[in-house]
């Protein structure tokens, strides 16, 4: 029966790995093999334009674990409504922030990626560090792909997520292991699920804070602003507003703020649910009216700028509390390259790596 399937499906059908070119040659048994850090982020556009943000949206839309509904009824709404009008509203949002390598997301994504290689490799580890997006490209295939061909058989799956949630942390480890699922011969992962309270990351926003600053002086409020989720996530035992909160007490503690002197909120809604609250919007418009004249806006959700910070929060966010009577808001960047966050998240892949051999081989001289 196995030969009559091998004959009539041909190989390779069941599982994506190629099979050997002599399958009674044997081939040597590989040792640990080299280790490899992925870094995930949610994922972009590859253009500004209407056909590269619907083929983006129907990717991330259409995961279950995006948006909770019954597929019967999601999907028709998705492919009916959301998919032929959203795009066109978001060409010029992207539009207005897209920079000339690219994406914003991607752009200092990439930057981190190749920060962190070259930060491990000044630290003694042969680690080989990939880039991929959960949506869009460069997908998680190509980014596990790249990981084995450099002969990484230990893999470190980074999510960018702080705070846990299953829309975020969650929908990268179902990925990884789907395909995963595919291979013959898998990779030893590992994941990192949240850092919402390490020590080197909360130091390292508490210094983009600082920069803003002492850059362009400091607002009479500090918001901290984390993409929203729907209520019900909570209620069904999302760890996600939680960790939010302790990130926001923790970095008001590394910035020295009062209770008053800070708020933490919840940006991007979508769809008619209730979401967590206070939404960042509606908050930045009551200070407004309460005589606050500046306020500055972190987002510590984010570790790359992107849409949601450099669009809804320095522009949109902008906007609506200057026409409610406030004088300046300021977006503090994300932690993008920065020096700081480049050496927290490089002690954080250490620990995360450890038992497995990444240090560089030596000569008997003591040289590497």
């Amino acid at each position: 029966m196995a030969a009559f399937l091998q004959r009539f499906l041909g190989p390779g059908r069941f599982l994506s790995d190629p099979p050997p070119s002599d399958p009674f040659q044997t081939p040597p048994v590989p040792g640990g093999g080299r280790a490899g850090v992925l870094l995930v982020n949610l994922g972009t556009p590859s253009a500004p334009d209407a056909p590269a943000i619907r083929r983006f949206l129907a990717e991330f839309l259409a995961d279950p674990r995006v948006v909770e509904l019954p597929r019967a009824l999601w999907m028709p709404i998705l492919h009916g409504a959301v998919l032929p009008l959203r795009p066109r509203r978001l060409r010029a949002k992207y539009a207005g922030i897209w920079m000339s390598e690219g994406s914003p997301l991607l752009v200092h994504s990439r930057r981190q990626a190749d920060a962190v290689q070259a930060e491990l490799a000044a630290r003694g580890h042969d680690v080989t560090v990939a880039l991929a997006m959960r949506y869009g490209e460069p997908g998680v295939a190509a980014g596990i792909r790249q990981l084995r061909e450099a002969g990484c058989r230990r893999i470190l799956v980074a999510p960018q997520y702080p705070q846990y949630s299953a829309s975020t942390t969650a929908t990268v480890v179902d990925c990884v292991a789907a395909y995963a699922g595919r291979l013959r011969d898998q990779p030893e992962l590992r994941f990192i699920q949240r850092f919402y309270d390490d020590r080197g990351y909360i130091a390292a926003v508490a210094h983009r804070v600082r920069e803003a600053w002492s850059r362009q002086g400091r607002g009479q409020k500090l918001i901290m602003s984390f993409h929203g989720l729907p209520k019900r996530s909570v209620e069904l035992g999302e760890p996600y507003f939680a960790e939010c909160m302790q990130t926001g007490r923790l970095l008001a503690e590394a910035l020295h703020l009062a209770p008053e002197q800070y708020v933490v909120t919840f940006q991007s809604r979508f769809g008619a649910a209730e979401w967590l609250q206070p939404y960042t919007e509606p908050t930045v418009v009551a200070l407004a009216a309460q005589g606050i004249k500046t306020l500055d806006v972190v987002c510590p959700g984010f570790t790359a700028d992107c849409l949601e910070t450099l669009e809804e929060i320095a522009q949109e966010n902008e906007r609506a509390f200057t026409a409610a009577g406030g004088e300046a808001l300021r977006h503090v960047p994300a932690l993008n390259d920065d020096p700081a966050w480049i050496g927290a998240l490089s002690s954080m892949l250490e620990r995360h790596l450890q038992g497995w051999e990444t240090r560089l081989a030596r000569t008997p001289g003591g040289e590497a």
